[in-house]
């Protein structure tokens, strides 16, 4: 696949970004770098490869799933600037 002038033009109107004209050759060939580096990765023989979360072995460490009440709620409010009947109390921001 080859990106032209005019996709990469479509490419940063989607994304948001301001490209002027003259620049838009070389950023289309930068998309072009990219996906030939993508091409060059989809040669590469991964069969039986087992995927992995780490270059070294290890499992990932894991908790309970359990609910609780904190029972930490005078900790958790004793940092707050203002607090009001066990909440948070925030400036009013919509009238």
């Amino acid at each position: 696949m080859s990106i032209d002038t005019e996709t990469a033009r479509r490419v940063a109107k989607l994304a948001r970004i301001k490209v002027e004209d003259a620049d838009l050759p070389a950023l289309a060939s930068e998309f072009n770098a990219m996906l030939g580096f993508i091409e060059q990765l989809n040669e590469v023989d991964v069969e039986g490869v087992e995927p992995m979360t780490s270059v070294t072995p290890m499992r990932l460490k894991r908790r309970e799933d359990g609910v609780t009440d904190g029972g930490m709620q005078d900790k958790v409010l004793s940092n707050a600037p203002d607090a009001r009947e066990g909440f948070f109390a925030v400036p009013k921001v919509v009238e």
